[in-house]
């Protein structure tokens, strides 16, 4: 089922429509708003990842968890292990 819209436009805009009657204007119109609610909701969707990926973040940093891996790593091998 479909739906009806209006929209305001220059004047000059629609006169130079008019010299193009093999286009299918409410075609163009229709494709142009599916994008850009595509856009928006990709938009939408990058800003929740964002907010989870924040609350998600290690208390300890990637660098200080790598040290200590590696001082645990020779302290063993010290050890003969």
């Amino acid at each position: 089922m479909s739906t009806t819209i209006s929209i305001r436009i220059p004047k000059e805009l629609k006169e130079a429509m008019k010299k193009f009657p093999h286009i299918n204007w409410s075609e163009i119109v229709r494709k142009a708003i599916e994008e850009k609610i595509r856009e928006e909701k990709i938009k939408w969707a990058l800003k929740i990842m964002e907010e989870i990926s924040a609350k998600a973040k290690p208390k300890t940093s990637s660098e200080e968890i790598v040290r200590r891996f590696r001082n645990e790593r020779s302290k063993k091998s010290s050890y003969g292990c």
